[in-house]
């Protein structure tokens, strides 16, 4: 295998322990936040438009959806197409996300401590090269 790919699958899976971690205290999963984040950029977005966004299969995120609906972070609107439904967040999560978002970009701020502003640059420079 090549080193680099290797040291991609590490990180990449000890940044989702160490995201899954810092969301414990919301019951949140790494997952679960990457839609509450995109939903708030958005401020409502269907299905489809997550799914293609995050670039995770549709079966994914309707049930993670379904399950943050359940947990009561979002709602779940019916639109003018019947086929599709138009989520957003809550009250609940419109009050909480400050706070979480607070808390995710301390853990992001420590994760790149070690890096130099310009490492840091080059890193996201490189990585985006990937394909």
């Amino acid at each position: 295998m090549n080193p680099l790919i290797h040291e991609l699958f590490q990180k990449s899976r000890f940044l989702s322990q160490e995201v899954n971690n810092t969301l414990k205290e919301y019951n949140l999963f790494a997952s679960q936040w990457s839609v509450l984040y995109c939903i708030q950029r958005h401020k409502e977005m269907t299905l489809t438009q997550i799914w293609k966004y995050l670039n995770v299969e549709a079966p994914t995120i309707t049930r993670t959806v379904n399950r943050l609906a359940e947990l009561g972070w979002i709602d779940i609107c019916s639109s003018k197409d019947k086929r599709e439904k138009i989520v957003k967040l809550s009250e609940q999560a419109l009050q909480q996300f400050p706070a979480i978002k607070a808390a995710m970009t301390e853990f992001e701020d420590r994760m790149v401590d070690s890096l130099s502003d310009d490492e840091e640059a080059q890193m996201l420079e490189l990585l985006q090269k990937i394909k």
